[in-house]
């Protein structure tokens, strides 16, 4: 497979988790929505970084080098970072306490930076001519 067929591929399948968690709002399963939410940014965040020769296999790393390898570089603005963080943090929280807290406003918000996100991505990865 190419770059660009897996840089592609990749992005497609952050698409498709959006798709999923707006089903998931729908039937107001607010955790799992959160979560998909979530995985769309670190896919797309893992394609940047991967378009640029760099591949990690932890989440703590994926953010990290994001902010280090994109963002601080000049490359994607600053908020995406604190939307990656903070999308971890919720899906944390989602996945891992029993009692669930998030709610509809909550996955709404991060379907807004998840869309927001994933467009900007996708905008990157064709200016550095990707896809």
């Amino acid at each position: 497979m190419t770059l660009p067929e897996e840089l592609s591929a990749m992005i497609e399948k952050a698409r498709r988790y959006l798709r999923s968690a707006e089903v998931l709002r729908l039937e107001a399963d607010y955790d799992s929505a959160i979560s998909r939410l979530y995985y769309a940014m670190f896919y797309c965040a893992e394609a940047a970084l991967f378009a640029k020769g760099h591949s990690f296999s932890s989440h703590h790393a994926v953010i990290s080098a994001f902010g280090q390898h994109l963002v601080k570089t000049g490359l994607l603005p600053a908020e995406m970072h604190q939307w990656l963080r903070e999308g971890f943090e919720q899906r944390q929280i989602s996945d891992y306490d029993f009692v669930s807290s998030a709610d509809e406003s909550q996955v709404t918000e991060l379907k807004t930076r998840a869309e927001q996100f994933l467009s900007k991505i996708e905008s990157f990865l064709k200016q550095e001519g990707h896809l």
